[in-house]
């Protein structure tokens, strides 16, 4: 039976890009004549909204998902919270994956109440997880994975540079983020699909390749969310680390270097819309060269 990793593999293959545009939007990435006019929440999120479709439309041939980072709609309270809604249901109608970057967790009642509210019925496809409380606030978001055909990236080794001050400490003779991958595969293994990649991923940053090599060749079962791509320094040869031999087993989040390309110099006088599908065309080519499709 297909997982949703399956389902986001063949939507890697059917476009032939894996990429993940990262929803990360600011009002200051928006174009004067949106932001004329957004002066109080309702009227931001709305202009959100409107620039958040009108990406989606233009990407939804090119890359196979969304990943909507919500610090950017919570910011905005209620207004926001509607938009990030409403901008994953309108990505979902245009068959795209969604992912919710919220890195949420706890224990007992309170993660199966995180579970319910992003991996519910009328939820996300993926959300992302903290590994911190361990299995018992690991489980409820396994159990609903399992219930409502969803996916969760738990965080293993992330791009910023200060993760290394945890996720690289030894525990027992390995560093941290290789025992978190342990148990990673550990926690999916019931939800492996027909292409062999779990519903339960991992989060490995591109700016650690060596890191993230290790990483992909010893755990083939979990499949990679790939920050660090573009504004982080990271490029298409430091994401191909995370990749299997085949070319395949993660996807590669890329924000701002898509959403607001119309800001870099080297698409300078294109629309938004314009520029964020040469930035996304340009990243595609970039990962096929690295990765040698």
């Amino acid at each position: 039976m297909l997982n949703i990793t399956d389902k986001l593999i063949d939507k890697i293959k059917a476009v032939g890009n894996p990429t993940v545009a990262g929803l990360d939007t600011r009002l200051e990435f928006l174009p004067e004549s949106m932001r004329k006019n957004a002066k109080s929440g309702e009227d931001v999120a709305k202009a959100i909204t409107e620039y958040n479709c009108n990406l989606i439309d233009a990407l939804c041939g090119i890359v196979p998902a969304v990943k909507i980072q919500s610090a950017y709609y919570e910011m905005y309270a209620h207004f926001g919270i509607y938009a990030m809604y409403t901008t994953a249901a309108y990505a979902m109608s245009r068959g795209m994956a969604v992912m919710a970057d919220v890195k949420r967790n706890d224990i007992g009642a309170t993660a199966e109440a995180y579970a319910a509210a992003y991996l519910g019925t009328t939820g996300y496809d993926y959300i992302t997880v903290n590994p911190y409380p361990g299995y018992d606030g690991i489980k409820p978001f396994v159990d609903a994975c399992e219930r409502n055909g969803k996916g969760i990236f738990v965080l293993a080794r992330m791009s910023n540079p200060s993760a290394a001050e945890l996720q690289n400490l030894d525990v027992g003779g390995e560093p941290l983020y290789m025992r978190v991958g342990s148990l990673i595969e550990k926690w999916g293994s019931g939800l492996i699909g027909e292409h062999g990649y779990s519903a339960v991923g991992a989060v490995v940053g591109a700016t650690n390749p060596q890191e993230a090599r290790e990483l992909r060749n010893r755990f083939k079962s979990v499949f990679f969310l790939v920050p660090g791509y573009g504004a982080q320094g990271g490029k298409g040869a430091d994401a191909a680390a995370a990749f299997d031999e085949n070319g395949g087993g993660a996807i590669v989040n890329n924000s701002r270097g898509i959403i607001a390309a119309h800001m870099i110099d080297r698409y300078n006088g294109m629309s938004y819309v314009d520029a964020a599908v040469a930035a996304a065309c340009d990243m595609r080519d970039d990962l096929a060269k690295a990765l040698k499709l």
